[in-house]
């Protein structure tokens, strides 16, 4: 992927919160000058902390200071969308529009925004850390160079994925976008029976915490199945057997499935709902 100092056009946020800080802290390190940066945030406190960390432009309103940027990155929470895309529409018709929102649906965007340049992505919060991992759909038409652009800027916070279909985006928020509550709700588990078995609280977290990273950097150094990786941990008889039986006949595996089915549903509902 090409350095980000390649963007000559400034780029535009829509919201400043903790996404759209983590999407601007990954650019200015990879070479974008924060004054190529254009901010809309109209809570004061926000927008000091943005200027005082990044150094960027920032207003509490939209103006002709988005007339010239190549790229408009939408972070707002989803109810304020339609309210925040009115003002913003008359400067920014020319630039492509990356969307960071959950369950605004691209249609809806396209129609707010005046224009069919429209990626729309779901991310999560490990990219706070730089660790995050993205999904990104395009609108039919979309240009090569424009996907290339939105995509050069995600991958400032993490990895990246495109999806064919948007509808793909709902089950990515089931899989991805809430999966790092999961991963806390299973070291919360951890670490509490760690102290039940004698643990520090702090040995227990450190262990558990280390273990799961550990585990997800063999998984992906690997292009073995899941289950093949399990299954070289799991000696029949031994420690792991008895904690995965136990799991098991709980039909842990089975409510995990459900849960996410659950998160898949209610991300289609708020989709319905923000695109009236």
């Amino acid at each position: 992927m090409t350095s980000t100092a390649s963007f000559n056009e400034p780029i535009g946020f829509i919201g400043g919160g903790n996404m759209a800080s983590a999407i601007i802290g990954g650019l200015i390190r990879q070479g974008l000058a924060p004054s190529q940066i254009r901010v809309v945030e109209p809570f004061e406190s926000t927008r000091t902390a943005l200027v005082a960390q990044h150094g960027v432009v920032a207003q509490a309103a939209a103006g002709e200071f988005l007339q010239d940027t190549a790229l408009v990155v939408w972070a707002v929470k989803p109810q304020m969308f339609t309210e925040a895309a009115a003002p913003v529409q008359p400067f920014t018709s020319n630039a492509v529009h990356l969307s960071v929102m959950a369950g605004i649906r691209s249609g809806s965007i396209a129609a707010a925004c005046g224009t069919e340049r429209i990626v729309r992505c779901m991310p999560n919060t490990p990219a706070l850390v730089g660790r995050g991992m993205t999904a990104l759909f395009a609108r039919a038409g979309l240009q090569e160079a424009d996907r290339a652009r939105a995509e050069q800027v995600i991958r400032t916070t993490g990895d990246a994925l495109w999806v064919a279909q948007e509808e793909q985006l709902d089950a990515v928020t089931a899989l991805s976008g809430s999966g790092p509550a999961y991963v806390f709700y299973f070291l919360e588990a951890m670490q509490q029976a760690g102290e039940q078995m004698g643990l520090s609280a702090s040995q227990a977290r450190q262990l558990a915490v280390g273990t799961f990273d550990g585990a997800s950097a063999l998984a992906g150094a690997s292009s073995e199945p899941l289950s093949v990786l399990r299954e070289r941990v799991t000696s029949k008889g031994g420690t792991t057997y008895a904690a995965l039986t136990s799991m098991e006949s709980s039909g842990m595996k089975d409510a995990f499935i459900r849960a996410m089915q659950a998160a898949r549903q209610r991300a289609v509902e708020l989709g319905d709902e923000f695109g009236r």
